[in-house]
C-alpha cells in the first residue's frame, strides 16, 4: 500500500466525493454520514497536498545534486527514502553517477599514463638520436684517425639507426592496436609449425652468443584458432625479450604444452630474471627495470606489451613467472581448435 499511497489516496477521494453526490441525490440518507463524509473528503486531499508538496521538495533537492555531479563533484550520492518509485529513480542515478566516478578515474589514470609514455618516448627517442648526430659529427670532423674507426663510427651509426626505426615502429603499431587498426585474420593453425617458422630468425643470434636451445614441440600438429601474424609477432617479441635480458644464462627453451582447451607455449631462459616488484609491470608499456635501462640496451619497452595486447585480442592470456639465475618464463595460451 506504500508504493501507491498516492493513488489510493486519489481513489479514496474519487469515492468520498462520489458519496456526497449519492447523498445529494438520496434525501434518505441521515446529514451526520455526510458530514463525515466531508470531513474524510477536506483529509484526504490534505495529505495528498502534502504528499505533493514533499515530492516537490525531493525533486528540487535532486535536481541541487544532480548540478553538483554534473559540475564535476561525483562523490554525490542521492538519499533514498519509503517511496518505491523515487527509490528506483534515486538508485539508477546513483549507479549512473558511479559509472561516471569510474570513467573520471580512468581518465585520470590515463592522462598519468600518457604523459609518463610520452615522457618515455621522448627519452627513449632522443638518447639514440643524440648518438647518431654525434657520430655524424665526429666523422663530419675527420675525429676517426683510421679507415677501421670510421668503418667503427658507421658500424655504430647503422645499429643506432636500426634501434630508433624499431622503437618508431613499435610505437606506431601501440597506436593502432589502441585504436583498433590492426585487422585479424583469424584461422586454423599450426602453433607448433609457426613457433618453428619464428625461431628460425634468432638462430644466428642464438649462435653469436653461444646460447643452448632447449626445444619440447610435439611433432604432431597442434592446430589453434588465431591470426597468422600475432602469433609470429608475439613469439618473436617475447624471444626477442629473453635474449636481450637473459643472454646470460647462455639457455634459451621453448616448450609448447597441450591442454584441454588450449594450448601454451613457454619461453624461458635462465638469466637475471625479473625482481618481484617488477613483475606486476613487466607488461606496461614502456616499462624496464633500471638494470634494463643501462646504456647497453636496446629495448623499447613496448615489446611485451604489444605481445601482451595481441595475445588478448586472439582470446588468449600471457603470464611471466621467474626465479632470478633459475628460471624465467614468459607463457601465452591460444585457444586450440577441436
Amino acid at each position: 500500500m506504500n508504493h501507491d499511497k498516492y493513488i489510493l489516496l486519489i481513489i479514496i477521494q474519487f469515492i468520498v466525493i462520489t458519496g456526497i453526490l449519492f447523498i445529494d441525490i438520496n434525501d434518505h440518507v441521515i446529514g451526520l454520514f455526510k458530514g463525515v463524509l466531508f470531513i474524510l473528503s477536506f483529509f484526504v486531499t490534505f495529505i495528498l497536498l502534502i504528499i505533493r508538496l514533499r515530492s516537490r521538495t525531493r525533486l528540487k533537492r535532486m535536481a541541487v545534486e544532480i548540478k553538483r555531479v554534473i559540475i564535476g563533484n561525483l562523490k554525490t550520492r542521492l538519499l533514498a527514502k519509503d517511496d518505491f518509485l523515487f527509490d528506483e529513480i534515486i538508485f539508477s542515478i546513483n549507479e549512473l553517477i558511479e559509472q561516471l566516478e569510474k570513467v573520471q578515474i580512468q581518465s585520470i589514470k590515463s592522462q598519468v599514463a600518457r604523459k609518463s609514455l610520452l615522457s618515455s618516448i621522448s627519452h627513449d627517442i632522443r638518447t639514440p638520436l643524440t648518438s647518431i648526430i654525434g657520430y655524424i659529427d665526429a666523422l663530419q670532423d675527420d675525429m676517426a684517425t683510421s679507415e677501421t674507426e670510421k668503418q667503427e663510427y658507421l658500424r655504430i651509426l647503422s645499429k643506432k639507426a636500426d634501434n630508433l626505426k624499431e622503437l618508431i615502429e613499435e610505437i606506431f603499431d601501440m597506436a593502432k592496436l589502441d585504436a583498433d587498426e590492426i585487422p585479424l585474420k583469424e584461422e586454423s593453425l599450426d602453433l607448433a609449425e609457426i613457433a618453428r617458422e619464428a625461431l628460425i630468425e634468432f638462430l644466428p643470434e642464438l649462435k653469436n652468443e653461444h646460447m643452448e636451445l632447449h626445444i619440447s614441440i610435439p611433432e604432431k600438429n597442434c592446430y589453434v584458432i588465431a591470426d597468422r601474424l600475432s602469433l609470429i609477432r608475439i613469439i618473436h617479441n617475447i624471444i626477442k625479450n629473453a635474449l636481450e635480458y637473459g643472454k646470460d644464462g647462455k639457455i634459451l627453451g621453448i616448450e609448447l604444452i597441450e591442454k584441454a582447451n588450449e594450448y601454451q607455449l613457454l619461453i624461458w631462459d635462465q638469466g637475471p630474471g625479473i625482481s618481484k616488484k617488477d613483475l606486476e609491470f613487466v607488461f606496461e608499456r614502456m616499462y624496464r627495470s633500471d638494470q634494463s635501462r643501462s646504456p647497453f640496451s636496446s629495448g623499447s619497452g613496448l615489446g611485451l606489451a604489444i605481445a601482451k595486447a595481441l595475445v588478448e585480442k586472439n582470446k588468449g592470456e600471457i603470464w611471466v613467472d621467474s626465479i632470478p639465475w633459475v628460471k624465467t618464463t614468459f607463457g601465452f595460451s591460444i585457444p586450440r581448435h577441436n
